[in-house]
């Protein structure tokens, strides 16, 4: 009698101390200030690496201004609200070598990001 009430004991003891455990998902760490980093160096590498001649350059705005030829380039890097990074790229004019040239920087900027 004594073991099985022993038993009880233990299998109740067990019980209650599984119950105890709570195992929490770990929360995903985004740090905004290091991805909008990440992000604004990638933009210049990518322009710097295209021929791009950066003439401006304002972190605090998130532009990136300069020229290759006769075509002006632009990049934005804006933080959202939901704390994800957008990059725009722009280049001035019209035709193939305006389009070739934000292909290759964006194709460029992917690389740098390991896209």
């Amino acid at each position: 009698m004594k073991t099985a009430f022993a038993r009880f004991i233990a299998a109740l003891g067990l019980a209650v101390a599984l119950a105890g455990c709570v195992v929490y998902e770990p929360v995903p760490y985004h740090n905004p200030a290091a991805s909008f980093d990440r992000s604004w160096n990638a933009a210049v590498g990518a322009l710097q690496g295209e021929g791009v001649r950066i003439t401006q350059q304002d972190r605090s705005t998130g532009l990136i201004e300069g020229t290759r030829g006769g075509l002006s380039v632009g990049a934005r890097v804006l933080t959202q609200a939901d704390g994800r990074v957008r990059v725009e790229f722009n280049t001035s004019g019209t035709g193939p070598a305006s389009e070739d040239l934000a292909q290759r920087i964006s194709r460029a900027y992917d690389y740098r990001m390991g896209r």
